[in-house]
């Protein structure tokens, strides 16, 4: 046995040893973390439209205004191999169809996905790697809300990353995605600052006003062609918060009143009023349209006064619910409107809306006085519309008190159009008596509806043929609305003729999409827009099936053209597609029953089919611009 001495000297070694190795490995960590440190840390955005690339600008100046050094990355020009060499990576990432991340996003999310699932690439990979993923989306998706930034998530832990702070996840359906963003930059900030990640974003200062939605590098002209965005990646476009007009508990602006959100955020009504809407109160909105100021001038109305007698200028297009449950590819407001699968926003009385909808319609049919080419006669009718057309974008029928508004509009001796997107199969059934009644009828198959309209319903099948066969019962006159897109819906002629018995229409509008600009949400080009005679060659191709309709009018101008039952509105020989409309609110105040043939009346000679003025109301002067010097010049028909 040894001596006491020897033994103390012995644990003295070992003690020596021990703060030796310590104190190396201590070194060594400090080293590590050093060169980690020296590392800049990465910011994904996985975005096509750009506003997540907005979003994440905003997190990177807030590291870098709280001492933290981050690169902002396109996963497209990103090498995913290279994510194991990194040390922090922090992603912002919204959803795109089915529930997959933006095209930019794809490979880096195959990637993680595919070495996730893989037993030879082992759970370590990126144990040197700390991370948090924030998700924007719409619970109106059900299972796929965030589901990019979930699988993110999941795949970048699954691979041994550390994650530092909960994945945040952001849901424009309740309009406080900017509060619910901000905490979690405060816990991302906090956590990369070695502290406790609860921390109150608050409490971290932000670099600019300005440069909490864009970055310096960002000038107005960026900041302009991205303002047109895809609900589903909606975050970090929004306006700047002094534009906000409802406070949070913290003193922030939010999306929320009484208690209950309101579906005109800031930002939506920033997009809209860009594009010329005029919103009023919290969910309803009017715009004028181009072919009300062509008929304030004399130049000629819409394909609604060829086939139907409608003075344009005297029509004020307007929408008491501009949420919609589709995202249609030819969408004409590139998806800047909301969207839901039932009424969840405050809601605006019907006579308020009214209101609000003439008032604001007049004011801007004031603006065209003095306007070159405006006739003082048809400017003095403008400032009293007689017809209203619930179509200008979003989902009329979705507003709860729809048949108290279309009340009030008759009341005003105003006629109804109204167009549904084929969703709501009981509000179509539980609608009182309008003037004509649409249905979008945007595809035939299954396949190609989901692919045109996208819609948000599951079973959307199921609720559009439903929506036909609710059609079928409506006593007034019934509408279905074709617009034909070429590559996707245009040789479906067959399946269209089997969908005709469903809901029986008294009408068949048959129109060539129009071409708004490709855009991240929608893909379409002017190869998918077709001649008014390829319009014609479906439409007669399409009648002759039927063996019920023949093509009654057309207007060349608008590439539409109009299919209507024969049995019911060509009588002695003549079409009869035209309306009385002051037959029809006779008709209406007597609160009895009537039908789409108690209020017809001839169609004009010009306006049939096949008529040399195609459509163009010869009591109107035809508008033309001089090619060769950009001169514009009128000239009668």
């Amino acid at each position: 046995m040894r001596p006491v001495s020897a033994r103390l000297a012995l644990v003295a070694v070992f003690s020596l040893s021990s703060v030796y190795l310590f104190c190396k490995y201590r070194r060594a960590r400090q080293r590590r973390l050093a060169a980690a440190s020296k590392r800049r840390g990465k910011i994904f955005f996985a975005s096509e439209t750009g506003t997540s690339e907005a979003l994440a600008r905003r997190l990177r100046s807030v590291l870098e205004s709280n001492g933290q050094d981050f690169d902002l990355v396109d996963p497209r020009s990103y090498e995913p191999e290279d994510l194991q060499k990194e040390s922090v990576v922090l992603v912002v990432a919204s959803t795109w169809e089915d529930g997959k991340p933006p095209p930019n996003a794809a490979f880096l999310a195959r990637w993680l996905s595919e070495s996730a699932d893989d037993f030879r690439v082992g759970s370590m990979l990126l144990r040197r790697c700390r991370f948090a993923v924030f998700g924007v989306g719409s619970r109106s998706y059900g299972g796929d809300f965030n589901a990019a930034a979930r699988g993110f998530a999941r795949w970048m832990g699954a691979l041994g990353a550390l994650e530092m702070v909960p994945l945040g996840e952001g849901d424009v359906d309740a309009g406080d995605v900017d509060l619910v963003f901000e905490d979690w930059c405060g816990k991302v900030v906090r956590s990369l600052n070695g502290g406790d990640p609860g921390v109150s974003f608050s409490q971290f200062s932000l670099a600019g006003s300005e440069e909490d939605y864009y970055s310096e590098e960002q000038d107005e002209d960026e900041v302009s062609e991205t303002a047109v965005v895809d609900l589903e990646d909606i975050a970090g476009k929004a306006p700047s918060r002094k534009q906000s007009s409802a406070t949070s508990r913290n003193g922030k602006k939010s999306s929320l009143v009484g208690g209950r959100k309101v579906m005109v955020t800031p930002i939506i009504r920033t997009n809209l009023e860009k594009q010329g809407y005029k919103i009023i109160g919290s969910h309803s909105g009017v715009k004028l349209c181009r072919w009300t100021k062509s008929q304030l001038r004399g130049r000629g109305g819409c394909y609604k006064h060829s086939f139907y007698g409608i003075e344009s200028h005297r029509c004020m297009e307007a929408t008491p619910s501009l949420a919609c449950a589709n995202k249609c590819v030819f969408c004409w407001r590139h998806h800047t409107n909301p969207v839901g699968k039932s009424w969840l926003w405050e809601m605006d009385g019907p006579l308020e809306i009214v209101a609000g909808a003439l008032d604001q319609h007049t004011k801007m049919i004031r603006q065209m006085k003095g306007v070159p080419g405006v006739r003082e006669e048809q400017f003095l009718e403008g400032l009293s519309p007689r017809h209203c057309a619930l179509s200008l974008v979003g989902e009329p029928i979705m507003y709860p008190e729809i048949n108290s508004l279309v009340d009030e509009l008759h009341r005003r001796q105003i006629s109804t159009f109204l167009v549904t997107n084929a969703q709501f199969p009981d509000k179509i059934r539980d609608l009182r008596p309008i003037t004509q009644l649409y249905v979008s009828v945007d595809a035939a198959t299954r396949d190609s509806l989901k692919a045109i309209d996208r819609p948000l319903f599951a079973d959307f099948w199921e609720r559009f043929t439903e929506s036909l066969k609710a059609l079928r019962q409506k006593e007034q006159r019934t509408v279905y609305r074709l617009t034909l897109v070429k590559g996707w819906n245009a040789e479906e002629i067959d399946a269209y003729s089997e969908l005709l018995a469903l809901g029986e229409p008294d009408f068949i509008e048959i129109k060539g999409v129009t071409y708004c600009g490709s855009t991240a949400t929608s893909k379409l080009t002017m190869e998918n827009v077709p001649w008014h005679s390829d319009v014609k060659s479906f439409s007669e191709a399409l009648a002759l099936k039927s063996g019920v309709y023949e093509v009654a009018c057309e207007h060349v101008h608008s590439c539409c053209v109009l299919l209507a039952r024969v049995d019911k509105f060509k009588v002695n020989g003549q079409w009869h597609t035209w309306i009385d409309y002051e037959k029809f609110q006779d008709l209406v105040a007597s609160g009895s029953s009537f039908s789409s043939a108690d209020y017809m009346a001839p169609t004009p000679s010009w306006a049939v089919y096949g008529a040399e003025e195609g459509g163009f109301d010869p009591l109107q002067r035809r508008f033309r611009k001089e090619r060769r010097h950009g001169a514009a010049a009128l000239g009668s028909r």
